[in-house]
């Protein structure tokens, strides 16, 4: 049995140039943390007992008869990816619900491909790992996703990710004093809209109006540079981080009229009012979770006045996707599964 557990982020700046359409042609860069919630997937081979011959929970459970027969797009792909044909059991919990802007469907992917390896009894560096989910989710399943999620989700930590025009990826660790990365935890609330989507669905849209977005994109992109150079100067006031932020979400919200709502809305200025200097709603856009800066001394204020949501703690994380357990077992002989699987029959 293998278990792994796989952050999940939060995206502060770059969201919409991580996307192959764009930093093929312009280049592009994110700033973002992995932070202390995550995704758990189990992986093992499924003993030859049962009438199924593989296994998969998550939100549902299914019980296949072989495995591109499995309905989950990831798992299925994964293991085509992986040429696993042999019976298998995985099962998937998260601390944070799917579809709510943390970069939850990429973990999942990065997390099982992990797991997957460990069975395999191969190992996979952090960026092998984050390009094989780049490559499941975007080319494999087709879906409109970036590359960013995949990239924090397997290596962790507080990073400005450049994404070149040759398709290459580059990940920097911004250096940040432990005192002032503390500080800008205190800063920072997290608030679950209630609103769900599907992220792809989200992105669909802005990859259809990318190419006339060129100002807005590049303005998103210029802010990326801004915010680093802020943060990592302690002499900087993080009030100027909670400006940026809503600079930039304000840039966003135009790309197109998918990413934000009147709800949406509401909450955000119902924030500022009551205290916030900036903030954004993670992911795509759509619903999920948003993100407020606000000085310590207001966050009361503002959990009062955003009562009716919940605001969840978190704090930043250091470690990317890993392996929690490992116990690897034999494989049992394949013709036995079917043999007993065809008397169950």
């Amino acid at each position: 049995m293998i278990i792994t557990s796989t952050p999940l982020r939060i995206s502060f700046f770059g969201g919409g140039t991580d996307y192959p359409v764009w930093y093929r042609e312009h280049g592009g860069s994110v700033l973002a943390t992995a932070i202390d919630k995550s995704c758990y997937i189990t992986v093992r081979n499924l003993p030859p007992f049962f009438e199924h011959h593989s296994r998969v929970s998550y939100s549902r459970v299914e019980n296949v008869a072989r495995n591109d027969a499995i309905e989950h797009p990831s798992v299925r792909m994964c293991l085509k990816f992986l040429g696993i044909e042999q019976g298998v059991e995985i099962h998937h919990v998260a601390d944070l619900p799917a579809r709510t802007g943390l970069g939850t469907s990429s973990a999942f992917t990065v997390g099982l491909l992990l797991g997957l390896y460990g069975l395999k009894e191969q190992m996979r560096d952090k960026h092998s790992l984050a390009a094989d989910a780049i490559h499941v989710e975007q080319n494999l399943i087709g879906e409109a996703v970036g590359s960013q999620d995949q990239v924090t989700a397997a290596y962790g930590g507080f990073n400005r990710i450049h994404f070149n025009t040759d398709g290459g990826i580059e990940v920097r660790r911004v250096l940040i004093p432990q005192n002032r990365l503390v500080e800008l935890e205190r800063h920072l609330a997290l608030f679950f809209t209630g609103f769900s989507r599907t992220a792809s669905e989200v992105a669909t849209e802005q990859l259809k109006v990318t190419p006339s977005k060129k100002q807005e994109l590049n303005a998103i992109l210029q802010l990326v540079d801004e915010a680093e150079a802020l943060i990592a100067n302690p002499r900087c006031s993080l009030h100027e981080f909670g400006r940026l932020l809503h600079e930039s979400w304000q840039i966003k919200r135009t790309v197109t009229q998918k990413i934000s709502n009147a709800a949406i809305d509401e909450i955000y200025e119902a924030g500022r009012s009551a205290g916030a200097v900036g903030g954004k709603l993670l992911g795509a856009g759509g619903g999920g979770f948003m993100l407020f800066f606000v000085p310590p001394e207001r966050r009361q204020e503002l959990r009062m006045r955003l009562k009716k949501l919940l605001c969840v703690p978190f704090t930043f994380s250091s470690q990317g996707s890993h392996i929690v357990v490992y116990e690897p077992e034999k494989e049992y002989d394949q013709s036995l599964a079917d043999e007993r699987r065809n008397v169950y029959s």
